[in-house]
């Protein structure tokens, strides 16, 4: 009785994570890019997530390395917008100083 349940076991935990598949992407490329170039505190967020995709895969946990990797990939783009939105911000701060400091007769040629 004992090898059926130990059968039925092997057999759930088969169908349950087929190595034949394909993990899902981790998104660890973009999660570090984002981190340096964008926005540290969400591309280190990302960079988390990325991180346990594989981890999850390898244990059998697909369901948890496919949550992972959605979310890793959101982090990323939101470290992007964030260092996107910051980098127009910065550019319309600086032209609006250059303007101002023109119009303020500051300059004496």
């Amino acid at each position: 009785m004992q090898t059926l349940n130990l059968n039925v076991m092997e057999n759930l935990s088969e169908q349950r994570f087929q190595p034949s598949q394909v993990p899902p992407p981790n998104y660890l490329v973009y999660a570090i890019l984002t981190t340096v170039f964008c926005c540290l505190p969400f591309g280190v967020v990302s960079i988390i997530f990325a991180a346990q995709v594989n981890s999850k895969w390898f244990t059998g946990d697909i369901e948890g390395a496919n949550s992972a990797s959605k979310n890793a990939k959101i982090w990323a783009w939101v470290a992007f917008a964030f260092g996107v939105v910051g980098a127009i911000i910065g550019i319309i701060v600086a032209i609006v100083g250059v303007f101002a400091g023109i119009m303020s007769e500051g300059f004496d040629f």
